[in-house]
């Protein structure tokens, strides 16, 4: 294999490289997109009617009623609030640090995990095109320095590889920033949706709680 087969091998694979690295960051955009809207609310007015739902059962006492107007919804406030319900005997209290600590780790936790992938992606791809541009330029000065005369068209193809991968390498990583940046404001949002649901839910939980205690 010749010097410029070998370049024009790895260039191949930087490439390749730079597809698989644009594929899996706009897939873990995808999913983090999709696992946000799955565990909010569509709006806040959205919410209180669920947690109205709730709160008209736990006033009369009916935790099972509440558990199951929860059970099967994928979103936060409900999935947290039937976390509440089945383990009210541990009391207030430590129910309301076990719903912080699962909303932590269930939810927030993996929008971490798959942001990280982003973020990665976002400072892989441009070293990739860094990388495609210093090979493409190496492949060139290569043939000017082994031939006294050169055929501008034979130069072509590595300078081609320096700028397309470069220009790959940002055209990759400028949208995903533009995307995290949007991701990370509905997160904000959600967070803040999420926290005013949980509180509304608790102050309900909390009377029932008590009323049980009465009854008993």
């Amino acid at each position: 294999m010749s010097i410029s087969q070998l370049y024009t091998f790895i260039g191949n694979l930087t490439y390749a490289a730079q597809a698989i690295v644009a594929f899996w960051g706009t897939f873990c955009v995808i999913v983090v997109w999709r696992r946000i809207r799955e565990k909010r609310f569509k709006s806040e007015d959205a919410q209180n009617a669920f947690l109205g739902e709730v709160g008209r059962s736990l006033s009369k006492g009916d935790f099972d009623a509440a558990a199951s107007q929860c059970d099967g919804d994928p979103r936060a406030v409900p999935q947290l609030s039937l976390v509440a319900i089945l383990n009210r005997n541990l009391g207030f209290a430590k129910v309301r640090q076990l719903l912080q600590d699962r909303f932590q780790r269930d939810i927030m936790t993996d929008l971490d995990h798959r942001l990280t992938w982003v973020h990665t992606v976002i400072k892989t791809a441009p070293m990739l095109g860094l990388f495609g541009t210093v090979l493409g330029m190496m492949g060139a000065f290569g043939k000017l320095a082994a031939a006294e005369r050169v055929n501008p068209t034979e130069l072509a193809s590595d300078i081609s590889l320096a700028l397309i991968t470069t220009a790959i390498g940002l055209t990759t990583a400028i949208p995903l920033m533009v995307c995290v940046a949007s991701i990370n404001i509905r997160i904000r949002q959600m967070e803040e949706l999420v926290a005013a649901g949980l509180n509304q839910f608790l102050e309900m939980f909390q009377a029932a709680l008590n009323i049980n205690a009465r009854r008993k």
